[in-house]
């Protein structure tokens, strides 16, 4: 039985010159491709663009629905697309013509009216006689009638035009470059141009290189900077926007110009689309090229959809988004021209977005995509590429397998760890656990919980009050209080892991374990990306760090918050592990031994973590300390000394050789004068200056403690000690008990204890040119420590004194060191 439809498609084609056959593709395979190219459809693409011009929305197209029946029937003979699919389209062009003409006799007319731009070479003779063939088919039951053509089409039950399975669906987004009739990809009919643009604009051959551009469109793209720029300026002045333009270079001149005539005019400043759109495009063409097989392809069409949804509410705000996109990568502001590129997408009835976009997703396809994505950043190196990328943004086009890096990488890591965190591949992975800094963290949350509660320091001290900056620093930290602060030294630590891994001078599995530490630590105290976002830029908001070179506060707040709001940022795609299961990088420090290494005071930098043995270089420099400044050579004097120090110490010389002259002080004015007038040798000359503070009661020598003096000495002995390896774990605990010991039976506090060091600093402070300099820091430091303002200065703003009373409040969460008898672990 003959089908109605294909018949009518057949008498359809005689207006096309064709000669009438029953089956309109009855046509050799190798000729309908090489007509296809004479029509300039050299690919699936194009068909698709054909097919949907051929649809005016408000009138029928007979220029469009004829040539679209003759694509339909060479396409389907050539093997591009399936009968059924094909038929789809006829009946969608009948149902069509049906709706605009009641009879043969009204569509011939519709055809006469549009003959000039048929382009027949016959002339009116020809159309009149392809007219008259028509009617005579018609008549001679060849092909249907126009009451038969019309009912077929209502009750037609039609395929899809376009791919309309559940994981398929995603692929309409791809009509935004090329309407994707069929989703069995091939590279020559539907990615043609692929393998050469690829090579060309992003240098990229293989798969490998593809899945990493795949998921930096997804998690970064060019919107990143786009944003990040946007929101500066947002907050800027006009004169801050000038010159902010005025420092482009380039094309970027070009984008700048665009950026801020859309600041100026209220445009929304939303793009992402253009990121996510591409993502599509180039999924197909890993598909087409074979890269990509069809489940990994549609697992990253459907994450654009997923990303898209959650952005845009319809097709106009996706596209518009695009269009701003275009614009800014261009340098040129096309959005005037919205309607005239994408209105045949909007309106054409034959688009591949009539449906609402949000119809597009299916749920599974939707977990699946999910589970894709996160598969890809699966092992713990993409947590510390996504935190180390906050600084370094570019590192986030290494997401997926890992890259080589190149040398110039390798030679920046190895400059930075060696001039900068003074790591060396000697060290070894063991090395970086200094760096990991808990006892900071457990400083950082006390000082933002007794701020919370108006219980910080004093701001006035003996040594006088903290700069204005510090203060300001300190006062932030209220609005901390509720964030767990290990963020804050974690990310710093995860630089220093990507920038070990980039040296390639480090064990690979022993930096994996440690990144696996990392992950650990992060989702034990963070329950979700959100959450530790947020505490990472409440942190860093408060506490930004100066470059370098200059002296102006750098923060990061800005790109620490556009993960946390972007969808597609890679920490909403890691792999959170959170449990009970989880292993710290480095030690963790007791709340007891991080107060009693705290005693050091400014004499050493803030002690944030136990020392550990040291390589050979760094021993070196350590051993040549202590032999100049104390004259041990060994692991047996340093532990004799320790002793004399925690027994005796300076404050013993100062009560046998000094003391006596503040009860008499007629014998020290003679002392001072027989020693003035002979020349002095240099034990004598030390001792007459101390004669001198002692007549003076020079920082308080004559009324403070001056134990303090001892028992730091003891503690950055024992520190150097420890890392020399001349102290055992055991006798370094030991010195560090005794410190605590003393201190506690000396001083009811820390202020009591910052004026007995710096009496005791001052006092037996030799005599050099940089002596007042040497004093006025030291004050400088001592202020910070007990102030905490700078919060990071040292830990004794947050720290109960040894034997003291406890006095600070407890922080809302767990991040805190063991050993505090108010806190439940």
């Amino acid at each position: 039985m003959v089908d109605p439809l294909s018949a009518w498609w057949a008498q359809q084609l005689v207006l096309c010159d064709w000669a009438f056959s029953p089956d309109p593709t009855a046509v050799e395979p190798d000729l309908a491709v090489q007509r296809l190219a004479e029509m300039e459809v050299a690919d699936r693409g194009e068909l698709g663009w054909r097919l949907i011009e051929a649809f005016s929305p408000g009138a029928v197209n007979p220029v469009g629905h004829l040539e679209s029946l003759e694509l339909l029937a060479l396409a389907t003979a050539a093997g591009w697309l399936p009968v059924e699919q094909a038929r789809a389209w006829v009946a969608l062009i009948a149902a069509d013509i049906c709706a605009h003409c009641n009879s043969l006799e009204d569509w011939l007319a519709v055809l006469r009216q549009a003959r000039s731009a048929l382009g027949w070479e016959r002339g009116d003779d020809g159309f009149l006689e392809a007219c008259a063939a028509l009617s005579s088919l018609e008549r001679e039951g060849a092909g249907i009638t126009w009451d038969l053509l019309a009912e077929t089409v209502r009750r037609r039950r039609q395929a899809p035009l376009w791919p309309s399975a559940a994981g398929d669906r995603a692929w309409r987004l791809r009509a935004a470059f090329a309407p994707l009739l069929v989703t069995d990809a091939d590279e020559a009919l539907d990615a043609p141009q692929a393998r050469a643009f690829l090579a060309d604009e992003w240098q990229i051959s293989d798969r490998d290189g593809l899945v990493r551009l795949l998921l930096w469109l997804a998690g970064q793209g060019d919107r990143y900077a786009w944003d990040l720029d946007a929101t500066r300026l947002l907050e800027a002045s006009r004169e801050q926007r000038e010159a902010w333009l005025a420092g482009q270079k380039g094309e970027a001149t070009a984008s700048g110009k665009v950026l801020l005539g859309f600041l100026e005019r209220g445009e929304t400043l939303e793009w992402a689309a253009w990121d996510w759109l591409r993502l599509v495009d180039l999924a197909y063409a890993g598909l087409a090229l074979g890269w990509l097989d069809q489940a990994e392809a549609q697992a990253f069409a459907h994450h654009a959809l997923d990303l898209i949804t959650r952005r845009y509410s319809d097709w106009v705000a996706m596209v518009t988004a695009y269009q701003r996109g275009r614009s800014l990568f261009e340098g040129r502001d096309s959005l005037g021209e919205l309607n005239r590129d994408w209105g045949l997408l909007l309106q054409s009835p034959a688009s591949p977005w009539r449906e609402p976009l949000k119809t597009l997703q299916d749920q599974d396809c939707l977990e699946a995509s999910r589970m894709a994505m996160r598969a890809w950043r699966a092992d713990a190196r993409h947590w510390v590429l996504a935190l180390a990328s906050v600084r370094e943004p570019e590192l986030l086009l290494r997401q997926g397998p890992a890259p080589s890096v190149s040398e110039q990488i390798r030679k920046e890591a190895r400059h930075y760890l060696q001039e900068v965190l003074g790591l060396y591949p000697d060290d070894g992975v063991a090395g970086l656990a200094r760096y990991w800094l808990p006892a900071q963290a457990h400083h950082l949350n006390q000082l933002a919980a007794d701020a919370d509660h108006g219980a910080l320091p004093s701001l006035t001290t003996p040594f006088g009050q903290p700069v204005a900056e510090g203060l300001a620093q300190r006062d932030a930290l209220r609005g901390c209080s509720r964030f767990s602060a290990t963020v804050h030294m974690a990310e710093k630590y995860a630089f220093y892991l990507q920038m070990a891994g980039d040296s390639e001078e480090f064990e690979v599995e022993g930096l994996s374990r440690l990144a696996a530490s990392l992950r650990g630590v992060l989702c034990h105290f963070y329950p979700d990306a959100r959450r530790l976002l947020n505490a990472w830029a409440c942190w860093e908001a408060a506490l930004p760090e100066p470059p370098l070179e200059h002296s102006t506060p750098v923060s990061l707040a800005h790109e620490i918050r556009w993960h946390r709001d972007d969808p597609g940022s890679p920490f909403h795609w890691l792999d959170w592990r959170a449990g009970d299961s989880w292993q710290e990088p480095g030690p963790r420090l007791s709340l007891p031994s991080f107060t009693a290494l705290a005693l050091v005071g400014p004499l050493n930098g803030g002690a944030w973590s136990e020392p550990l043995p040291e390589s050979d270089r760094e021993v070196e420099a350590i051993r040549e300390w202590i032999d100049g400044h104390y004259g041990l050579q060994d692991g047996e004097a340093l532990r004799e000394f320790l002793d004399y120090l925690l027994t005796v110490g300076d404050r013993q010389e100062y009560q046998i050789n000094y003391a006596p002259y503040t009860l008499n002080a007629a014998r020290l004015k003679a002392e001072i004068a027989i020693l003035e007038s002979d020349d002095c040798s240099e034990d004598e000359r030390n001792h007459l200056l101390r004669l001198k503070r002692v007549r003076d009661n020079d920082a308080g020598c004559n009324a403070f403690d001056m134990a303090a003096w001892d028992i730091a000495q003891a503690v950055d002995l024992a520190i150097a000690g420890r890392q020399l390896a001349w102290l055992s774990e055991a006798q370094f605990s030991s010195a560090l008990d005794r410190a605590s010991a003393l201190a506690a039976k000396h001083y009811p506090g820390w202020q009591a204890y910052a004026r007995g060091l710096y009496a005791g600093f001052s006092f037996f402070m030799g005599e050099t040119d940089e002596r007042k300099a040497f004093l006025s820091s030291f004050r400088e430091a001592l202020v910070g420590w007990l102030t905490g303002a700078p919060p990071l200065a040292g830990p004794w703003a947050s720290l109960d004194f040894p034997g003291a009373r406890p006095r600070h409040w407890a922080p809302m969460h767990i991040d805190t060191l063991p050993g505090d008898a108010r806190t439940l672990h």
